[in-house]
């Protein structure tokens, strides 16, 4: 339905259930108006057409691993014309998006924080952008990029064509097409004895379920007769992550994806399950929108949505382009109104959900589970790879602030403190020395010892009196009214030379560097106080 009103170059809004193929609805317009080189030569284009570097069309999207699908799809769709398409999201290293953008690309898919990032730093030209597609508006609107899509649509040339696909139709979409599409035309595709809000093809199951009993539960449903892969949906990451770790060790190839999880290890999950090497992927509902995966056959609500928009998108990754599927969903007892809630929404018929358990024997006919069963998956069973089969790809520096990372000693972002071998000479380079600096150091490089003073003397010449004379001075020898002060021994003050017996012995005419000793005060054994003894010199 889209394509005879995309093809002339109109603006369009699509609005159609999940996975009723809005992706090459909007694909195959965009890359039938791309110009390449072949084009130029053949004569196809119009005249004066130059296929330069600069995108001509441009795909935004809601999230990574949609960003990910749509240009993959576009890849595949424009092999044969050599269409160049590039992917641009967060979670990766900035400078292979740069160099791939000035070596020239003619389609660019991106998620709206780094679109808007690359712009900003002038290494997006959005000026010979002559198509824009918004894909998934109603998810970008519910998690706030509406602003940043706002501002690269602002930048864009006025004479354009807009294509606006979402599953549903807020009213601040609506206002986003007023604003920026000229004359639109709103397709919206259902078929006639379709009035429901989910696709026929799924097949869905509402069960009343105990928290405690849910991981027992899901090993019987992951042993159901017939069951291809399975997309397990939870509303929390710990949940996610602790799920997808017990399945993994009843014996199930499961995979977790989740916000909690770098960009490799989301993408290395969702190739696995792609590939088939884990049948089972546990996720939050970032997977939730777009995703399309061949051969998901059961998705399951672990935990209930929040709301009517999310259990169709969640319900939507199964029963695809005319396949069928089942959906379970289990709820959970301080569920039951916003369940409710969905179910008046939707009016899907499951106002009371049934109470079940992993024993009960409704769930073993409504599902097709074997009755022999139990909650570990038995060895011959596990034929799959597994996740650590799937290689990590490396995804570089993730544009992130390096500077505390690298230019310090042994590079671990800190001082060293390894004692004496600290005073050599400095190798760190400048960063260590400003974050050596920021603090006063306890150590002093060896003859810029602090000299302290005895009696108003310096130590040194102290020392030396007392050893050419001989003599000790006495406390009598003060004024009366002064206040009397003990007297510290000049041995005391030799400790302060080194052990070794002299400033040049370690050869370089300096003085060897040595721990200080703390000096102590004390009086002359039985002496009165107040009074010192004359006849020790």
């Amino acid at each position: 339905m889209t394509l005879p009103v995309a093809l002339s170059g109109s603006d369009v809004i699509g609005q159609a259930k999940t996975g009723t193929g809005k992706t090459l609805g909007f694909g195959i317009p965009l890359l039938q108006r791309i110009v390449v080189a072949a084009d130029i030569e053949a004569g196809r284009a119009p005249a004066g057409t130059v296929a330069g570097r600069t995108p001509q069309a441009l795909v935004v999207v809601p999230t990574r691993e949609l960003c990910v699908q749509v240009t993959n799809d576009l890849q595949a769709a424009g092999k044969l014309r050599n269409v160049r398409v590039l992917a641009v999201y967060g979670g990766r290293a900035y400078e292979p998006q740069i160099d791939t953008l000035k070596k020239g690309v003619d389609v660019v898919v991106g998620t709206p924080g780094r679109l808007l990032d690359l712009v900003g730093q002038g290494h997006v030209n959005l000026s010979e952008v002559k198509m824009l597609v918004l894909d998934e508006a109603d998810e970008m609107l519910d998690l706030g990029f509406l602003p940043d899509v706002e501002k690269i649509v602002e930048r864009l040339p006025a004479r354009r064509q807009t294509m606006l696909f979402s599953a549903t139709m807020p009213g601040q979409i609506i206002t986003l097409a007023r604003r920026y599409m000229s004359r639109p035309t709103h397709i919206r595709a259902s078929e006639p004895d379709d009035a429901g809000a989910t696709v026929k093809s799924v097949q869905q199951h509402v069960y009343r379920a105990h928290g405690l009993d849910k991981p027992e539960l899901m090993a019987r449903v992951l042993q159901a007769n017939g069951r291809g892969l399975v997309m397990v949906f939870c509303r929390t990451k710990r949940t996610a992550a602790d799920l997808a770790q017990g399945l993994a060790e009843r014996g199930f190839a499961s995979a977790a994806v989740h916000g909690d999880l770098g960009q490799g290890a989301r993408e290395q999950a969702l190739r696995a399950f792609r590939n088939g090497k884990v049948d089972v992927l546990v996720a939050t509902d970032v997977a939730a929108r777009g995703i399309d995966v061949e051969g998901v056959t059961h998705v399951v609500n672990y935990q209930c949505p929040d709301d009517e928009k999310t259990y169709l998108h969640r319900i939507g990754r199964t029963g695809r382009a005319g396949a069928s599927g089942t959906a379970v969903t289990l709820v959970d007892w301080e569920d039951i109104p916003r369940w409710s809630l969905i179910n008046k929404a939707l009016d899907l018929g499951f106002a009371d959900p049934v109470e079940t358990y992993s024993t009960s024997p409704h769930l073993f006919t409504d599902l097709d589970i074997p009755t022999t069963v139990g909650s570990v998956l038995p060895r011959a069973d596990r034929t799959r790879a597994g996740l650590g089969a799937e290689d990590v790809e490396d995804l570089g520096e993730t544009g992130k602030n390096s500077r505390g990372a690298s230019g310090r000693k042994g590079g671990a972002g800190g001082r060293s403190r390894s004692g004496p071998a600290a005073s050599g000479p400095s190798t760190a380079g400048p960063a260590a020395a400003d974050a050596e600096s920021s603090e006063p150091s306890r150590r002093r490089a060896p003859g810029s010892r602090r000299r302290r003073r005895v009696n108003g003397a310096e130590a040194g010449e102290a020392v030396a009196t007392a050893v050419a004379t001989g003599a000790v001075p006495s406390v009598a020898e003060k004024s009366v009214g002064a206040p009397v002060a003990a007297f510290v021994e000049p041995t005391a003050v030799i400790v302060a030379a080194p052990a070794d017996g002299g400033a040049d012995a370690d050869g370089d005419g300096e003085r060897a560097p040595r721990r200080r000793r703390r000096r102590t005060r004390r009086r002359p054994e039985g002496a009165e106080a107040g009074a010192v003894a004359t006849d020790e010199s």
